[in-house]
């Protein structure tokens, strides 16, 4: 079997691979008489979350997501944050003004990825409830194609013992390698692939468990690639067609497990 048949291991969520609210936020609604801040933008910056929170107020900082204390600068309501991930679509935050809690905020991703619901909790005080809807960015962040990954011989038969690698770029992208390499977005642009037949692979994310990817040889499709990981994400799933340098079809499905 030509090594084109195994091509294609594209999948992971950019995120930094760990905060689901990543991406572009409009703020929808809230429970407050004071004009609160109406866009959030949150990217993965190496192992941290960089939040730029804008409106009429606003709130820039970066933070890793173990509930350890991080500087605030230029805000006169709390001057640190702790930020902690709960689970794949739930996110604390703490803010503190000279190690004193002011407030405690729990934000939660609906199922679609669609929409982030944050709820601010204040001593003395009412919860406040704010809705925000997702205007730019993945419609999920979460780890699940992010790791390393080995061929599941029992469930493959093309039994050739492959292993992967998949993880955030830090930039809004994704690093795979493999038997070849490549840096690229959920954008659908073409990247340059390394050490690979094809040239260029473009990726799409349809779903929070599935991605699509193209490879492109001589500007032509050479290669189509479906990945789909299961809801416990423990397997990984790829479903390949595609047309070898001989002009022989393609069509074979593996079978990964994350290690």
């Amino acid at each position: 079997m030509h090594k084109l048949a195994l091509l294609g291991v594209v999948a992971a969520i950019q995120l930094g691979a760990a905060d689901p609210r990543i991406g572009s936020w409009t703020l929808a609604s809230a429970q407050s008489t004071v004009d609160p801040p109406n866009k959030i933008s949150i990217k993965s910056v190496h192992h941290e979350v960089h939040v730029v929170i804008s409106g009429d107020t606003h709130v820039d900082f970066t933070a890793k997501l173990d509930g350890h204390e991080a500087a605030v600068q230029g805000n006169p309501g709390f001057n640190q944050i702790e930020v902690r991930k709960i689970d794949k679509r739930q996110v604390e935050i703490k803010e503190k003004k000279d190690g004193a809690l002011v407030a405690t905020i729990r934000d939660k991703l609906s199922s679609d990825g669609n929409e982030l619901t944050s709820v601010t909790s204040q001593t003395g005080r009412a919860n406040l409830t704010k809705v925000w809807t997702r205007s730019g960015g993945t419609k999920a962040a979460n780890d699940l194609f992010a790791g390393e990954w080995t061929e599941d011989l029992s469930k493959t038969r093309l039994r050739q013992g492959l292993a992967l690698k998949i993880e955030a770029d830090g930039n809004e992208g994704v690093r795979f390698s493999g038997d070849y390499s490549y840096t690229a977005r959920f954008d659908g642009k073409e990247y340059n692939l390394k050490n690979s037949n094809n040239d260029t692979v473009s990726l799409q994310l349809v779903d929070p468990h599935t991605v699509d990817a193209i490879y492109r040889r001589d500007d032509k499709v050479a290669q189509r690639d479906r990945w789909v990981v299961s809801a416990d994400g423990q397997q990984m799933t790829l479903t390949t067609t595609g047309t070898l340098e001989t002009g022989q079809q393609v069509k074979e499905s593996l079978v990964f497990r994350k290690q």
